[in-house]
């Protein structure tokens, strides 16, 4: 048997020290696809002056080619746990409902971001023992869209 490079979309590199994974090519026709294989790359994966709210004066736009953008950015997250927040925030299902242009802009800085960083990945060194330490906090007011409780977790 031969070894293991690539698997349903995850390209494995195996050496002595350990097992990289990353999702280079996928980012790489992902980008192309939605015409953003060209675009400045963005040091930080979204602003800390971005505030993601319903924006009821907003503009509204394609709802398919978001919903796209964030099904293929999901199924990124993969091998990129880094972007895992910005992602999930931006598919919540009540932006969804009211698509504005402000929420599709916040996604496109992601595309940017993405651009530039396209090999970055998962290194497991080899002989480690991994452990799972998980964190959970939940806040019931802060989330000023909809008053709704916010499940927060941690992982390391």
């Amino acid at each position: 048997m031969r070894e293991l490079n690539f698997f349903i979309g995850l390209q494995i590199k195996q050496t002595k020290d350990g097992i990289f994974i990353n999702q280079s090519k996928y980012n790489k026709d992902l980008l192309k696809g939605f015409g953003m294989e060209h675009v400045k790359e963005a040091n930080t994966l979204i602003a800390t002056s971005t505030k993601l709210d319903m924006d009821e004066n907003g503009k509204n736009v394609d709802i398919t080619k978001y919903r796209g953008m964030i099904r293929s950015l999901l199924y990124l997250i993969t091998s990129r746990p880094d972007i895992m927040f910005c992602v999930c925030l931006c598919s919540c299902s009540c932006f969804q409902a009211c698509l504005k242009e402000s929420h599709i802009s916040v996604v496109k800085h992601i595309f940017h971001y993405l651009y530039g960083t396209t090999y970055l990945g998962l290194w497991y060194l080899k002989g480690n023992e991994l452990s799972l330490t998980s964190y959970s906090d939940v806040d019931f007011v802060r989330y000023k869209v909809d008053r709704k409780n916010i499940n927060r977790t941690c992982h390391f």
